[in-house]
């Protein structure tokens, strides 16, 4: 009878505890559905997209992008640009998840680099995405870069949104002022793009290179007859070393004759020279007055020692008169 009982109550509790048991499995294949169901319903989408487009993008890294802080769509949509351009499996170009991850918690335009990869790989160029990305992060538009390079662009000097002149002015030895405007053709060297010059400073050079050979030049004459050796003579000087830019052609948009500043600064210095004559000159006339009253006064000061001379006779002859020294014979005689 006890034993009896006692088998009872164990067929009891093992019915309680496999019942237990069956609602903890319950309830964890309840969590792992739910759990299936939002990560299907957050990145299913993207996953299907990338799969559909031969993407190959886990969603173990869907997850791990959104506990990264990367935003899955932009990643996902990168490589798919990749793949479908078919730069995405190319060993050189290096294009990976990982990588995509990494430049974009860079804080890179993951999207601008990725486009100009497939730009240059259109245009035949050589540009993985090891320089893409560095191009990226040193600060420069690398999509525009490639753009130039695949058309050049021109380049206004000087630059009138940078500059308050329109044209430049230069002085041939004759003196005459040309004005002159001029427009560069440029594309970029990716090469040099990190750490090489802005377009500033071509400008710079090429406004430098045009003053110093129209200075050359010894009449402007010569230089509105062959406009083409101001290009030449720029060009020969290898004006965009260590820039980030190739100049292609220098052209003369526009050339204008200016005054004649050597005829102005000779009038200048005419006019300087005999500001300075008629200085001397006065100088000298007022020296010249200033030696005559001088000598006036020495005349006038010889009259008054003449007349005190002569005041003195009288005195000396009354004084001779007085101790005899005056004789009568000695004045007949």
């Amino acid at each position: 009878m006890a034993f009896s009982q006692a088998l009872l109550f164990a067929q009891e509790a093992a019915t309680e505890s496999s019942g237990a048991i069956m609602t903890i499995v319950i309830a964890l294949v309840g969590l792992i559905l739910l759990a299936s169901i939002i990560v299907v319903m957050l990145y299913g989408k993207l996953w299907f997209r990338a799969y559909m487009s031969g993407a190959h993008v886990r969603m173990a890294s869907l997850i791990g992008m959104t506990f990264r802080q990367v935003a899955p769509r932009v990643i996902v949509e990168a490589k798919i640009m990749a793949v479908q351009a078919g730069v995405g499996s190319d060993p050189q170009a290096g294009i990976s998840t990982d990588r995509l991850e990494a430049h974009y918690l860079a804080r890179g335009n993951v999207p601008n680099v990725i486009s100009a990869i497939i730009a240059a790989h259109r245009a035949g160029m050589d540009l993985d995405f090891d320089r893409a990305a560095a191009i990226d992060l040193a600060g420069r538009d690398v999509l525009d870069a490639v753009r130039t390079s695949v058309y050049p662009k021109v380049i206004d000097c000087p630059d009138p949104q940078k500059s308050s002149k329109a044209t430049l002015s230069a002085i041939a030895r004759n003196g005459v002022e040309l004005r002159i405007r001029a427009r560069v053709t440029v594309r970029t060297n990716l090469v040099q793009l990190i750490g090489g010059a802005t377009e500033d400073t071509v400008v710079a050079r090429v406004g430098e290179g045009i003053i110093t050979s129209i200075g050359s030049a010894d009449s402007h004459l010569d230089v509105l007859e062959n406009p083409d050796r101001i290009s030449k003579a720029v060009l020969a000087r290898g004006l965009d070393a260590q820039t980030a830019f190739e100049i292609v052609s220098i052209d003369i948009a526009d050339i204008d004759v200016g005054e004649n500043i050597g005829a102005r600064l000779q009038a200048d210095q005419a006019e300087a020279d005999t500001r300075v004559a008629q200085a001397t000159a006065e100088q000298r006339r007022a020296e010249a007055v200033a030696q005559e009253q001088a000598m006036k006064a020495l005349i006038a000061e010889n009259r008054a020692r003449v007349v005190l001379a002569e005041a003195e006779v009288p005195k000396a002859m009354a004084n001779a008169f007085r101790d005899g020294n005056f004789h009568a014979g000695s004045g007949g005689a």
